[in-house]
Formats: C-alpha cells, structure tokens, sequence
C-alpha cells in the first residue's frame, strides 16, 4: 500500500511542477531549504535556514528543540519577516531569502559535550505548490560544525505521504 502512495504523491508533485506557472521552479525540498546551525563556545546557537528564490518559509510553523533530555533553550530571536496574505492560512508572516535564529542553550546535561537540535519549519513555493512540514536534526558540538540530516515531522499528514510537495 505504501509503494502506491508513494507512486501517487510523486506523480501528482510533478504533475503540479508541470502546471506551474512558466519560469517558476518548484524544487526539492532539500534545495528549497537549507538548514544549517553551530553550536558556539558561549552557549549560544546560532541557526541559518537559507530559502531558495521563488520559495519561502512561514514564520509560524518554525520549531526549535532539542535533545538529549535535560537539555534546555532559550527563546529564540528571529527577524520579524514579511507579512502576506496567504489565500489559505490568511495573514501570516514569512521568510525569503536567508533567515538567522539565535538563542542560547540554558542547561546542558551534565558531561555533554553538544546536543541534536531538531528545527521543523513548513514552507511554499511561489508556483503555489506547499511543502509537507519538514523537520532536519542538527548534531551540534561546542565550535565544530553540524552534521544533518532532513526526514518528514511526524505527523498524521505525512504519515500518510512522505512526499515533499503537496497542492495548496
């Protein structure tokens, strides 16, 4: 059952590709978004998401958290965006271009050298194609960079369809 929802979801994502607008590019959602992070000597986190021209990011569906157990972050300070009107969501602000999230972590586990921090974040591109919320896990160690590595955010929807792009 799984191959065939599979073999629907990526036959309709191309499908909406090929429909969209001429010159708009609907990618995968790995070039779409880039997702980055480092973790510095003082504590603080800084978070870059890169969003590929024609796409961009909603600034309410952006996660932080993290991991192991015991590990806590602070709030995070996030640009204020630009503010649309999205023809499903109503008035909502986003993110075009780069985007840079800093917060600081207030308490790491006892002997941990670093942590796994989990960034979900949903965008769109501007052919009107919607990605599935997407989340990327960030090992970050003290001054060293990550290692990532992107999968669908658990959820009923993709649980249902593991695929990057749905119609909005």
């Amino acid at each position: 059952m799984i191959p065939l929802k599979l073999f629907a979801a990526t036959l309709a994502f191309f499908l909406l590709a090929a429909l969209a607008p001429a010159g708009a590019a609907v990618l995968p959602v790995d070039q779409a978004f880039r997702v980055s992070g480092r973790l510095g000597e003082d504590g603080q986190i800084t978070v870059r998401l890169r969003v590929a021209p024609g796409h961009y990011l909603y600034q309410d569906k952006l996660r932080f958290s993290a991991e192991p157990a015991g590990v806590t972050l602070g709030a995070p300070r996030l640009p204020p965006g630009q503010e649309i009107d999205d023809e499903f969501f109503g008035r909502v602000r986003i993110y075009r271009g780069e985007v840079e999230a800093r917060f600081a972590v207030q308490r790491l586990p006892p002997g941990a050298a670093g942590l796994t921090l989990v960034v979900r974040f949903q965008g769109c591109a501007d052919a009107g194609v919607c990605y599935t919320p997407r989340e990327q896990r960030l090992s970050l160690e003290r001054g060293r960079p990550e290692t990532a590595v992107m999968r669908p955010a658990p959820g009923p929807v993709t649980d249902a369809l593991r695929e990057p792009a749905l119609a909005r």
